[in-house]
């Protein structure tokens, strides 16, 4: 029994963390399904943000929504203030800007219902997704529209770019993690599509968009996934970049980390029609990408007991403990000695261990939680599932 526990737990590791990657490579190389944009189509865009106490970020934010390189007679920003208590709002309002649409609720609901609401106030062809948190670059929602002019695309999501000079040794293993990430999506939108989108920028057809529920921490994945589930496809344009800095410590990161992984949790329960292959047109991937790291840090967990029992009986398992041992105590030393993390390989070892250990907090985040879908500036979801 603790054998096959031991090799269950390897082979669940070994797949979703390089079994799966490489073949999801390998697909979109053999058979990949690429974007066919449709020339000249110009659609009226509304840039849609959410905010809570963001009045040190929402003058910048909207302008670099406002000096999108697109034609300003088509575009405007939708600002929803989801019970701000800040100045936010009367900062919003002293740009003066006619082209920005404020929406104030006076009561704070969370994320998902204020999207609710704004994608509400929107008659545009195209809704673009964004946070106060991140700068855009000012061909993002060109590019955003460029590729969504394929009528068979329903989302498309721009990419989240780290900026990381001068960041410790903690910053750069989650950089690392995010491009492996980043790596994973390009290939899945070129078979079909990703399961999700980043938070900091997607757009998609306003005649795809479903509410979602009030209580949703996922608002990334569970609104592209409806989409996909309806038959559009959520496709991935590194052209549309939004900039940000990865989190320094790791307690920030945790925050963050924990708050998204708690969401996966819930998005099954929220939308059990996701496990169902006839209902999801990208099941493979999404069980693949999604949930299979849920499970990964009680594989790790299985795969270090299964071993300390059977070295006792086993050179080879000995060997295998003591690697494990190794690798624990490396991860360990670089908490107590930050300078270790200058070294790559103690670096990513340990922003490896670390994103799994908030994998157990996120299910106790979700068991006990019932607010985790409400957010502060101090812990958004920078990523969302995005590095999940």
């Amino acid at each position: 029994m603790d054998t096959w526990v031991f090799w269950a737990s390897v082979a669940l590791l070994v797949y979703t963390f390089a079994g799966y990657p490489l073949g999801i490579w390998l697909w979109s190389r053999w058979s990949p399904r690429p974007v066919r944009p449709q020339a000249g189509w110009q659609p009226r865009v509304a840039l849609i943000v959410v905010v809570h106490n963001e009045g040190q970020r929402i003058v910048d934010k909207m302008r670099t929504c406002l000096e999108q390189d697109y034609p300003a007679a088509c575009l405007r920003v939708v600002v929803v203030s989801d019970g701000s208590t800040d100045n936010t709002v009367e900062r919003a309002k002293g740009l003066g800007e006619p082209r920005v649409v404020l929406h104030e609720l006076l009561d704070r609901r969370g994320k998902a219902n204020g999207l609710n609401e704004a994608v509400a106030l929107c008659d545009e062809e195209v809704l673009v997704f964004t946070d106060a948190r991140q700068m855009l670059n000012p061909l993002a929602v060109s590019h955003l529209v460029q590729t969504l002019s394929d009528p068979a695309v329903a989302v498309v999501s721009g990419e989240l770019v780290f900026r990381t000079e001068g960041d410790g040794g903690f910053a750069q293993g989650v950089d690392a993690y995010w491009r492996y990430e980043k790596f994973m999506r390009k290939a899945e939108a070129l078979v079909h599509s990703t399961a999700g989108a980043t938070g900091a920028l997607y757009a998609m057809r306003r005649s795809a968009y479903a509410p979602i529920a009030s209580q949703t921490i996922l608002d990334d994945v569970a609104i592209p996934m409806q989409a996909c589930m309806a038959g559009g496809r959520i496709v991935f344009d590194a052209r549309a970049q939004a900039f940000d800095t990865p989190s320094k410590d790791i307690a920030a990161e945790r925050r963050r980390k924990v708050r998204t992984l708690a969401g996966n949790f819930q998005l099954v329960a929220l939308m059990p029609s996701l496990l169902l292959p006839w209902r999801n047109p990208i099941f493979l991937q999404f069980v693949s990408h999604k949930l299979l790291r849920l499970l990964a840090p009680w594989a790790l967990l299985g795969a270090l007991v299964s071993s300390a029992i059977l070295a006792w009986s086993s050179s080879f398992f000995m060997a295998v403990l003591m690697v494990q041992a190794a690798a624990y105590t490396l991860v360990l030393a670089g908490f107590l000695w930050p300078a270790l993390l200058r070294w790559k390989p103690a670096r990513l070892l340990q922003a490896f261990v670390t994103l799994n250990t908030f994998a157990l907090l996120g299910l106790v985040e979700f068991v006990t939680n019932r607010h985790a879908h409400l957010w502060s500036s101090g812990n958004s979801n920078r990523q969302g599932s995005q590095a999940t």
